[in-house]
């Protein structure tokens, strides 16, 4: 596949990659972007396969987003990075962190959609509302990525012991589809995690920046 579009603040700053939701693009962190480079950090806010402007893919596999963030690493030469991801987004970073844990300085995984712990429909829906304003996907990438995380994946439980980086698990709370009585179990199985709840939803970052940014920022620097 072709190489992935992103956006680089460029700057001299430790390098914090930043992965967005389905259904999404990287211009849902441009406040939190902002925010990073007013604390020294250069971002790089990636728009994953079959979203914004990164080609559409023939098949959407989990491990698939995977690899194209390393390889994009790679592309850069980010050696070692901080990395940042919500709902699909936080998916790949914990797939990146179990495959390449030398290359990841810290972690933060918001609203963590965990494999099997939640019903297709339940995780369809926020894109489903999201679609009728934003078109800058392929709607097979969410089919995909949905069928995926509805099955159990008990290797992908038994990999979260390989990730070394201090993690940040980020709960929308109650309002959220994602569970956080799962959440709180992913934490548990990360060795150096820690659970932080802000009660808002599932789109933190968007609904309450201000919280979000004092939990991520200071976790971050």
């Amino acid at each position: 596949m072709s190489p992935l579009s992103y956006r680089d603040s460029g700057g001299a700053g430790s390098p914090v990659v930043l992965l967005h939701g389905g259904a999404s693009s990287a211009a849902t962190w441009d406040r939190f972007g902002a925010a990073l480079a007013a604390a020294g950090r250069r971002t790089i806010a990636v728009d994953l396969r079959g979203h914004g402007g990164s080609p559409r893919a023939a098949t959407y596999p989990l491990t698939g987003f995977r690899d194209d963030v390393t390889g994009l690493l790679d592309v850069l030469g980010l050696d070692r990075i901080a990395l940042v991801g919500h709902s699909l987004g936080a998916h790949t970073a914990s797939l990146v962190a179990q495959a390449c844990p030398d290359r990841v300085s810290h972690l933060v995984l918001e609203e963590l959609p965990v494999p099997g712990g939640l019903s297709g429909r339940r995780f369809l829906l926020p894109a489903l509302l999201l679609l009728a304003a934003r078109r800058g996907f392929d709607p097979r990438a969410m089919i995909s990525v949905v069928r995926q995380l509805s099955a159990p994946d008990p290797a992908w439980w038994d990999r979260l012991a390989s990730i070394t980086a201090p993690t940040l698990v980020v709960s929308g709370g109650p309002r959220s589809h994602i569970p956080p009585a799962r959440l709180a179990e992913v934490t548990r199985a990360i060795p150096a995690a820690r659970l932080v709840t802000i009660p808002v939803g599932h789109r933190v970052h968007s609904l309450d920046p201000a919280r979000f940014h004092a939990a991520v920022v200071p976790f971050l620097t």
